[in-house]
């Protein structure tokens, strides 16, 4: 993915942050919104791009958009539970 844009937008209509690579749909992560929190609930990659740390700036694309919102976050899907974990200046946005 060297020399690559990666942008992380909302689509709202389909309740999922998309990730771009040079405007092409490179992964998606569904939500659910709750009264001041979104929750986590799918994260996909196209598989050609697997294993290219699309997945995990997506999820910090994701995390900095909720960051600058104001809300908090509850991670049910596995891989963006996961980044949490390793990720902990992440911590403060996790819904208590």
């Amino acid at each position: 993915m060297t020399g690559e844009s990666l942008e992380v937008v909302d689509n709202p209509v389909e309740h999922r942050f998309e990730a771009r690579v040079d405007g092409d749909l490179a992964g998606f992560l569904y939500y659910r919104e709750r009264p001041g929190s979104l929750i986590l609930v799918h994260t996909e990659v196209a598989e050609e791009l697997e294993g290219h740390g699309v997945g995990g700036r997506l999820v910090a694309g994701v995390l900095d958009d909720i960051r600058a919102r104001g809300l908090t976050v509850t991670a049910v899907c596995p891989f963006a539970a996961g980044y949490l974990e390793k990720h902990p200046e992440y911590a403060d946005l996790v819904a208590a």
